[in-house]
């Protein structure tokens, strides 16, 4: 689904019996393995914890992400100070 204006993508998250989880908005995919998924999506930064995670879907043009395995925990983080070039976004997440 997609916004009717043009700004921004809607983001959604669908989850079926912590195994299988379609997400909506998703900006980029900025890692993965298969213990942990890492998304920029429309609402910030959304990491994924889980085992057995796998990447079965990835649509960029549509910002759509189908993942597989059993999920444990969905966690946002805001990216504030995205301006801030001197730090890894990695570091921003993590302080």
């Amino acid at each position: 689904m997609e916004d009717l204006s043009g700004n921004s993508r809607v983001h959604k998250v669908l989850m079926t019996n912590r195994r299988n989880c379609t997400v909506n908005g998703v900006n980029d995919v900025l890692s993965f393995d298969i213990h942990e998924i890492l998304l920029e999506t429309e609402q910030g930064m959304l990491m994924i914890k889980g085992d057995d995670l796998h990447v079965s879907r990835l649509t960029l043009e549509k910002g759509e992400v189908d993942i597989d395995g059993k999920i444990d925990s969905f966690t946002y983080s805001d990216v504030a100070g995205a301006g801030h070039k001197s730090e890894s976004l990695l570091s921003r997440l993590f302080r």
